[in-house]
């Protein structure tokens, strides 16, 4: 323990000494490495990056940023006055002048690591000036002080043409009107605080965006994959060299850093989401480096469009310590702020309540525990970050956003044609776009390998081919009987009745047995129709498919089989049963539709003429070594509706030739009257 008086000179040289004596001096890299805890400015206005040098040596005229920018002054500050130094070793704390792009907690060089902010807005204040005072400039002046101070978010609304102030509550509200009054001598007042909302998403999505006008060209594609709460938003690539120069790949990746990405729900910032580069694409002569920063903003909106967007808001973590008597009106109080708890716990007379509850409804609280517990309630709350928020929809219709409106954020992409560029929209983009969807084939390969897995043990177990032909046989003719049949007329017109070849085999096929499989999910999905009707009742769209279905069997008249998935219903065993003129099967609990459809055309391809419809790219793949046919949904829906086309046409043919006249069976000679003998 020591004693003594710095302002006496009594007692420093011995302490200083004797902590000389018992500290160890750390040992600096020789690399050079710096870390930055705080931005000021002079009486100039010159601004100044205070940072201790970690590292080497730091030098007059040294590039220590990645802009490239220089360091002009070293300055060693005691108190308000400085000296000036040429170089500075590892250890000493120093002022540098000549960098404009700095932050707190920021590292340079070899130093590794940086602070995260501890704090994080949670309010939106508008901030209300002076009528002789121009938001434009005192808008600069804000600035400066957003640099200073990381927790301090200013906002520039461009549509409602305010200033607002991103800040944590009431107390740093009054230390900011303090602080710009003695810098900028402007008295400014604050209005209602509101929520800073964030958005995410729920899936993993594709987004591409397209700027292609005249002379301009950049195609970029970003997969978008939601992280856990309080990830933030994460950078990454994945794009091979080969498809896009790396010069272009850090163009890009700058863009996604430069800016805060706003939401399409309420326009407010996303986070927890993971965005990665995988595939761009630029022109040799056309594409300028603006051509990739609008081509990367449309990419992600994009994609924002196209997946299932979650409002999220921020929520506090509460300690809420009331008299005993008042616990339940006090968890009656949270449970209507949509908050959740622990159970109460007791400390003496008090019982404690811990939980978490949404900024939104907990704002004010602390005024009714005071007044409802008599001033002996205490609320204690700090930031738990982001989660679902509770009343999504209420806050959506009350921002009134328009993402389609936002023309400082566009979601559509420019495109080309005949020397004119035209605007698409979001949704049309997959449809225009020049490289391949790299997410649809990424998902393609993984339902290829699983395919090709059940189809190696499809084949390794045994199928007992007799007894699914006896079934067939049972269930297929127990009810057959002669059908009435359209007579169709023969037409110039060659009409194909199903446009995939099958494969050759070397096995005799029985040709007279015409099968035809229907994936029923599939075609249901496919189908604008029936897809519109299954949002409303999936037993309809079934039905409706059935009813399809039925008729075009009655003009083809192969044997028509439905099948739909039932592989989620416990306990369920293989169902099949008559429809009208059709057979429709349900699977089994653990068997899919595909999974069926397989194991019928390995056991019956080879041997009759088997068709399959369906638009499962990879499951075709199966079906075609069997030496199946294949029907894609847009061939069966154009052919069914060519069929039935060529009925009608048919009918209002045989009709107009045997038209019946209101004359035809009228005589035009007078009856004789019979003469009476």
């Amino acid at each position: 323990m020591f004693f003594g008086s710095a302002l006496k000179l009594q007692g420093v040289n011995e302490f200083l000494s004797n902590l000389a004596f018992y500290t160890e001096e750390r040992e600096y890299p020789e690399e050079f490495g710096a870390r930055i805890f705080k931005i000021t400015r002079d009486e100039n206005g010159n601004r100044l990056t205070h940072l201790k040098v970690t590292g080497g040596d730091l030098k007059v005229k040294t590039v220590i940023t990645e802009s490239d920018e220089k360091v002009n002054q070293i300055r060693i500050y005691s108190g308000e006055k400085y000296e000036t130094v040429n170089e500075l070793q590892a250890g000493r704390i120093c002022a540098v002048t000549g960098l404009s792009d700095t932050i707190p907690g920021q590292c340079l060089g070899a130093e590794q690591g940086g602070y995260e902010p501890v704090l994080e807005p949670v309010l939106t204040y508008q901030m209300i000036l002076p009528e002789q005072t121009s938001a434009s400039v005192i808008l600069p002046k804000l600035r400066q002080l957003e640099e200073e101070e990381p927790e301090l978010h200013i906002i520039w609304n461009e549509e409602l043409q305010e200033i607002q102030v991103q800040i944590m509550g009431e107390v740093q509200l009054e230390i900011l009107k303090s602080l710009i009054k003695e810098r900028f001598d402007v008295d400014v007042e604050f209005g209602q605080g509101n929520i800073v909302y964030k958005e995410t998403i729920a899936d993993v999505v594709e987004g591409v965006g397209h700027f292609e006008p005249l002379r301009h060209y950049a195609e970029v594609h970003l997969l978008m994959e939601p992280l856990e709460r309080g990830s933030g938003v994460v950078i990454d690539t994945q794009c091979s060299e080969d498809v896009l120069d790396k010069n272009w790949q850090r163009l890009i990746i700058t863009h996604l850093l430069e800016r805060e990405q706003r939401g399409v729900l309420t326009g407010a910032p996303i986070t927890d989401i993971k965005i990665t580069l995988a595939a761009g694409r630029a022109h040799q002569k056309h594409t300028e480096g603006g051509d990739f920063r609008q081509a990367t903003y449309r990419a992600v909106r994009q994609g924002l469009r196209m997946a299932q967007s979650v409002l999220l808001e921020p929520y506090y973590k509460f300690r809420l310590e009331v008299p005993q008597q008042m616990i339940g009106r006090a968890m009656t109080d949270i449970e209507k702020m949509q908050g959740t708890f622990d159970t109460p716990d007791t400390a003496g007379e008090m019982s404690v309540l811990q939980g978490i509850a949404p900024v939104s409804t907990m704002q004010g609280y602390q005024k009714e525990v005071l007044a409802y517990s008599k001033g002996m309630g205490r609320l204690f709350t700090t930031l738990n970050g982001y989660d679902i928020c509770h009343n999504e929809e209420e806050i959506i219709e009350a921002s009134g956003y328009d993402p389609d409106r936002d023309l400082e954020n566009p979601c559509g992409s420019v495109f080309c044609s005949h020397g004119a560029g035209y605007n698409v929209a979001w949704n049309e983009v997959p449809e225009h776009m020049h490289l391949e969807s790299v997410l649809a084939k990424e998902i393609e390969e993984e339902e290829f390998d699983e395919l090709t897995q059940r189809r190696a043990y499809i084949e390794e177990e045994s199928i007992d081919t007799e007894e699914i032909d006896r079934i067939l046989e049972q269930t297929f003719y127990a009810n057959q009987h002669n059908k009435s049949k359209w007579k169709k007329k023969k037409t110039a017109r060659l009409v194909q009745d199903y446009h995939t070849s099958a494969e050759k085999s070397s096995v005799k096929r029985d040709m007279s047995k015409k099968y035809l499989l229907v994936d029923g999910y599939n075609i249901i999905y496919a189908w604008d129709d029936l897809k519109e009707l299954l949002d409303t009742n999936v037993d309809a769209a079934r039905g409706k498919l059935l009813d399809e279905m039925s008729n075009y069997q009655g003009m083809k008249g192969m044997e028509l089989i439905v099948v739909f998935d039932a592989y989620r219903v416990k306990g369920h065993e293989t169902e099949i049963t008559d429809y009208m003129n059709i057979h429709v099967v349900y699977t089994k609990e653990a068997e899919t539709a595909d999974q069926y459809i397989e194991k019928f055309a390995h056991s019956h391809g080879r041997k009759y003429d088997v068709t399959v419809a369906t638009s499962d790219g990879l499951e075709q793949i199966i079906i075609r070594g069997q030496g199946c046919r294949l029907l894609s949904a847009r061939e069966l829906k154009r052919d069914y509706e060519e069929a039935k086309a060529q009925i009608r046409t048919e009918y209002l043919e045989n009709q107009k030739n045997e038209k019946t006249y209101m004359m035809d069976g009228i005589s035009l000679e007078k009856e004789q009257p019979e003469k009476e003998n």
